[in-house]
């Protein structure tokens, strides 16, 4: 998660008064912007993030807010700080993003501005028809941008998750060998296709999508981003909030302005591999950390159980068979 309402914000802690070792973390990505050292600020924590420690900061003599993002220790495994601070830049550019204020390359840590009047998006709010268009409608601004720096493809980070899942013996289902034979057919035909590559932001988590009442959508948070299959932006999506065969199907026809059978069966294989990728990401996280107040291992697991639902659907084959 990434902004809250600013009507509800805490008055938050004096610059200089640090006293855990989050604050101290703040205090020093804060000395680290010239334009801000010296300056009296006020910070507060904001919740909800899964990896990272994220902060509201007030600045004296500055007409908005910033929102201040401190990488979690290990998120590095992940995420290409440079790509994402790149494809943070092209978003804003494109109007569809906050205005970024400073960048640590060194560190990760991103200063973004802050937008007043504005919510994360919850579960409940992926729900509506018009919030999914207007998610679909900054994917498909994002697509339109410039190729990133860093191309990977959900085929690429399957792998990449296998190859750290291996070297760190992580525990993997019973049912994982099934799943790896599905996968690698999944993974064949879609390659055979021919990948549809564009920049992609790769992770449609709730607080990722920003929302007010009479003011256009934003996107934040682009550390998973890449150069990517197009449907997997979609695919993605659509399998994260449990939409039906009809939503779905009206998401593939707004997103790519037809439904026809070989492209629904292309975001289905997406959809099966998106389950693949983030079941493997939690399984790998937990075994990296532990910790994190989170329980990436149930996470991870759940994941995969659900691509195995996938894979046994009647039309697993005609799917394939489509590519």
């Amino acid at each position: 998660m990434t902004h809250t309402d600013t009507a509800t914000a805490p008055v938050g802690t004096e610059r200089g008064a640090a006293r855990t070792t989050g604050e101290q973390a703040v205090e020093r990505a804060l000395d680290a912007v010239p334009q801000w050292r010296g300056r009296r600020a006020r910070y507060t924590p904001i919740y909800g993030g899964l990896q990272n420690e994220n902060w509201r900061v007030d600045v004296d003599d500055e007409d908005v807010s910033f929102f201040l993002k401190v990488p979690g220790a290990g998120s590095e495994t992940f995420i290409d700080r440079g790509n994402s601070h790149v494809a943070a830049e092209r978003a804003g550019a494109l109007g569809i993003s906050p205005r970024i204020v400073h960048f640590d390359p060194s560190t990760g840590v991103e200063i973004i501005e802050f937008l007043d009047g504005y919510r994360a998006c919850t579960n409940g709010d992926m729900k509506r028809p018009e919030i999914a268009s207007e998610i679909i409608g900054l994917y498909r601004a994002f697509g339109s941008a410039e190729a990133l720096p860093s191309t990977k493809t959900i085929i690429d980070m399957i792998e990449e998750h296998r190859t750290q899942a291996a070297d760190l013996g992580v525990r993997l289902p019973s049912f994982w060998p099934t799943l790896l034979r599905e996968y690698r057919a999944a993974r064949s035909a879609l390659t055979a296709s021919g990948l549809d590559i564009v920049p992609c932001h790769n992770d449609p988590m709730p607080g990722n999508f920003l929302i007010a009442e009479g003011r256009p959508m934003r996107l934040v948070d682009f550390e998973f981003s890449s150069n990517n299959e197009r449907a997997y932006e979609l695919a993605v999506m659509a399998t994260e909030f449990f939409y039906d065969d009809r939503r779905f199907t009206e998401c593939v026809e707004e997103f790519y302005g037809t439904a026809e059978w070989s492209t629904l069966a292309r975001v289905q294989v997406c959809s099966f591999l998106a389950d693949v990728k983030w079941g493997l990401w939690g399984c790998v996280n937990a075994q990296l950390n532990d910790g994190w107040d989170y329980d990436y291992h149930k996470y991870g697991v759940w994941k995969l159980r659900r691509a195995q639902t996938k894979m046994t659907d009647p039309r697993w084959g005609g799917w394939l068979g489509a590519l």
